[in-house]
């Protein structure tokens, strides 16, 4: 503990607005405010909706809560003071809590506002002052600003969705024919396919069409290069190790969580490789988690998560169907479960889940494997720190690891840590972007047995 405690002194600043030119700052001053501005439009464009549901009181309702959001937008705009949250709901403490201590940090001098504050914080106090809005505001609190966007990035990746489901209907009809070998490839497809599908994030696009087109199995030879860190082994081994003898002489596979991150075409890419992994005896069980309230444009909801096993489902193409019928049939007799958790839409890096949620904590300790999807998941599995390249993945993750953990991210903030010597300058020269392009990956694994 004091070794932990040790580490936690030593860690360099967190990435913020305040370095002028920096991704925080432009990611603050313009697409921020760009996505602001698409929820307020949203809001006016379904005035009509409101009134027909609700009548004159859905409409007031519409007007105020795009009050509430001018107001917000032209907060962020001049850097204003951050706000305290009164909307009375179950995190709403927390909130405030965690904006107390923000200000001890800066001690006296400054109030903690828009520009000079953790980008972390900053961001996802955007999209939680969004829900306040939305909340103060019946009776449309339950609307989903982003609805719209996510419903329509599913839609325009259907055939790279049938792809995908054809192609695991075809592999699921040969499951018995396979060798240890052959499973051990068809499970680094997937894992890939699952990582590459992360590139589909409308908030990084600022809510803007971002579908995938092409069949994404196809792809995956062209974009190994891409990948910077591989631990794809480490995960293959930690699922194959957690397998343990039954009563009755065979092997009980492991829990396996997935820590989600977008909707649309990046969900059916991680609800098909929980597909293969409980088909191919790898997991037993899989537990997905995700936002409890919309949040960073496209990051799944339990409606979503419903919602895209249902058009999966009820989709006029045999694969597809067949790929829905299955996923029901996992949810219905508790294979798979959907669960959320306040914590996923606080602010806090993960190495204080164990302090600050440690109900969730103890439930990811029931898992033999967590994956963690995406660039959110990695800039709170490392703090969204000013990290050397080189630091050990585990190094930065500061004690966090309730269970064997991997990391399945595209970048698309400045931050990364695990290099090898000289392979970020090499990127810095060559690709100055190539922190938040999106065009470069990481299988990043840490188990909590080793070196921390």
């Amino acid at each position: 503990m004091a070794a932990n405690q040790a580490l936690r002194q030593l860690v360099p600043p967190s990435l913020s607005a305040k370095v002028e030119g920096s991704f925080a700052y432009l990611t603050v001053r313009d697409r921020l405010p760009t996505i602001l501005t698409r929820v307020i439009d949203t809001i006016h464009r379904n005035k009509n909706k409101f009134f027909e549901e609700f009548g004159e009181e859905g409409v007031q309702a519409e007007k105020r809560t795009i009050g509430f959001l001018s107001k917000l937008r032209n907060e962020l705009l001049t850097d204003k003071p951050v706000l305290v949250l009164c909307d009375g709901l179950e995190d709403t403490d927390s909130w405030n809590q965690y904006l107390q201590r923000q200000q001890r940090l800066l001690g006296e001098r400054d109030p903690v506002s828009w520009f000079k504050s953790p980008w972390l914080y900053i961001e996802c106090y955007m999209y939680r002052r969004i829900q306040e809005a939305i909340w103060l505001n019946p009776p449309i609190s339950d609307f989903d600003v982003f609805n719209e966007s996510k419903t329509q990035s599913f839609f325009e990746s259907q055939q790279a969705v049938i792809s995908l489901c054809t192609y695991l209907q075809g592999f699921n009809r040969n499951m018995d024919d396979l060798s240890e070998t052959q499973l051990m490839e068809q499970f680094h497809k997937l894992l890939q396919v699952s990582l590459w599908g992360n590139r589909c994030d409308l908030s990084i696009s600022a809510g803007m069409e971002n579908s995938q087109k092409a069949s994404p199995i196809d792809s995956l030879s062209d974009l190994k290069s891409f990948i910077l860190v591989d631990d794809s082994n480490m995960v293959w081994s930690a699922l194959t190790s957690a397998q343990r003898p039954g009563e009755d002489g065979k092997t009980t596979p492991g829990r396996v969580d997935i820590v989600l991150d977008n909707a649309g075409f990046e969900l059916v890419t991680d609800l098909v490789l929980a597909n293969f992994l409980v088909s191919a005896g790898l997991a037993r069980e899989v537990r997905f988690h995700g936002k409890s309230i919309p949040w960073f444009v496209s990051d799944v909801t339990a409606h979503d998560f419903q919602w895209t096993i249902r058009q999966t489902l009820a989709a006029n193409h045999k694969w597809m169907s067949k790929s829905g019928v299955q996923w029901q049939s996992y949810v219905r007799d508790g294979v798979w479960s959907y669960h959320d958790h306040p914590f996923w839409t606080m602010p806090h890096e993960y190495c204080d889940m164990a302090g600050d949620a440690p109900d969730l904590y103890a439930t990811l300790q029931g898992a033999d494997l967590i994956l963690f999807k995406g660039d959110l998941n990695y800039r709170k599995l490392t703090g969204d720190r000013e990290w050397d390249h080189m630091v050990p993945f585990d190094r930065a993750l500061r004690g966090f690891g309730p269970a064997p953990l991997c990391s399945l991210r595209t970048l698309k903030a400045n931050i990364q840590v695990g290099l090898q010597p000289g392979q970020g300058e090499n990127l810095n020269t060559q690709e100055p972007s190539w922190m938040t392009s999106g065009k470069y990956a990481v299988v990043q694994f840490s188990s909590p047995h080793r070196e921390q």
